[in-house]
């Protein structure tokens, strides 16, 4: 990792949303890290308010520490609301999900749809102050 820095190539660690990872990624030298919202995705919805506790004080510790924050893993448009809706959470990584969608509904459909479901979470977010 030190190389690819050193060549100036940005450098993004796919992490889970613990201080400790955190923490190793920028002493690293990672500029971005991306946080695993996989025990969010994959939670019941009755059982997501731990899983996106964590995601959102992650978030806020790694941009505390200086680093860019990402999130994905397991995103679709019918939960990615609330961690679009995170603080300091600049980037999603979704893919699976659109182009699942887009067999059923086309790609432009389903860009626009996940589209849709992006800027709910970013006026919620917006809504709380943050």
């Amino acid at each position: 990792m030190r190389r690819l820095v050193d060549a100036g190539i940005k450098v993004s660690l796919f992490i889970a949303a613990d201080r400790a990872q955190i923490d190793a990624a920028r002493a690293l030298g990672a500029e971005q890290i991306e946080l695993h919202t996989g025990p969010y995705a994959h939670a019941k919805v009755r059982d997501r308010a731990a899983p996106i506790a964590a995601l959102t004080e992650a978030a806020a510790h790694a941009h505390g520490a200086g680093l860019e924050v990402a999130a994905g893993h397991g995103l679709t448009r019918a939960n990615v609301v609330q961690v679009a809706a995170i603080p300091f959470v600049e980037e999603l990584n979704i893919g699976h999900a659109i182009i699942a969608d887009a067999v059923f509904t086309g790609l432009p459909r389903a860009v626009h749809t996940m589209r849709m479901a992006i800027r709910r979470g970013v006026r919620l977010r917006a809504s709380q102050g943050a």
